[in-house]
């Protein structure tokens, strides 16, 4: 069994929640728009970190982090990217990537919207965690951890934070 924190968007931002959150956590995922290197670098130092870039990151994250990633962990093929759409509205092209790579678990990032979505058509699970940083129009700060036995997704839980709360603290 492996356990995997899962958080996108965080647009140079960590909320402090994230490092309790993810104690029991095997590895670290990031679905893009981190932000800033620094945020890179403190969640590596804190666990096994994996991560794409997404449509804001700056060219030093572009040239550790790639577009996109296709790997397998346990018996289960995954595929990240930052900008992907959700099943029945994929983004350009990666519909034809899905088909290639057959990943059982697709994750994506950029809308700033949790969702968590079975798509038997194309026979994986679909999740994007939301935004976990305070930029953008999103009310509540999110992200999450599953577990992941043979090739099977399972205790997903996740964390969601009043956004305005910080924000409120940040203007004082």
């Amino acid at each position: 069994m492996t356990s995997i924190g899962l958080l996108s968007d965080t647009h140079g931002y960590i909320h402090p929640r994230v490092f309790d959150f993810f104690t029991p956590c095997d590895e670290i995922w990031h679905a893009g728009d981190i932000g800033s290197i620094e945020v890179c670098d403190k969640l590596a130092a804190f666990k096994p970190f994996r991560a794409v870039h997404g449509n804001i990151d700056d060219n030093k994250i572009r040239s550790i982090h790639p577009e996109t990633l296709h790997f397998q962990i346990e018996d289960l093929k995954v595929m990240i990217t930052h900008i992907g759409g959700y099943p029945g509205r994929y983004s350009g092209g990666i519909k034809k990537l899905i088909q290639l790579h057959r990943p059982k678990l697709f994750i994506a990032g950029h809308s700033h919207i949790l969702k968590v979505i079975p798509d038997p058509s194309m026979n994986l699970l679909f999740i994007n965690p939301g935004a976990a940083g305070i930029q953008g129009f999103h009310h509540k700060i999110t992200f999450m951890r599953f577990k992941i036995t043979d090739d099977n997704i399972h205790d997903l839980e996740i964390m969601e934070i009043d956004r305005n709360t910080i924000l409120a603290k940040s203007i004082d």
